[in-house]
């Protein structure tokens, strides 16, 4: 994939949903919510402040990210589903979160 944001924008991947309840009952994807939960593929060079200098973002890809349950638009990348939202847009980065957690 060659894409680069621009700016103050981030490239997401949604973290997938956990199946199962604590319970263990089965969760069908009909009645899932997308998951607010995300890892940065990329990000923009950073915003311009009032003198012209830029100010690079405080998330850099890899990082872990909770985002707003409507934050950014979906778009199709080499055939994945990814979001690209402004950094406003997250609300804070999981610090320790590996991509361990997900394959398991």
């Amino acid at each position: 994939m060659n894409f680069r944001p621009l700016h103050d924008r981030v490239l997401v991947r949604r973290v997938t949903a956990e199946e199962k309840t604590a319970g263990g009952i089965i969760i069908p994807d009909t009645a899932k919510e997308k998951p607010q939960e995300g890892e940065v593929v990329a990000v923009g060079a950073g915003t311009i402040n009032e003198k012209g200098e830029i100010r690079p973002l405080d998330v850099k890809a890899g990082d872990r990210i909770l985002f707003g349950k409507w934050s950014g638009t979906e778009v199709k990348l080499d055939g994945e589903e990814l979001l690209i939202m402004k950094e406003s847009d997250i609300m804070g980065i999981l610090e320790g979160a590996s991509s361990a957690k997900k394959a398991a």
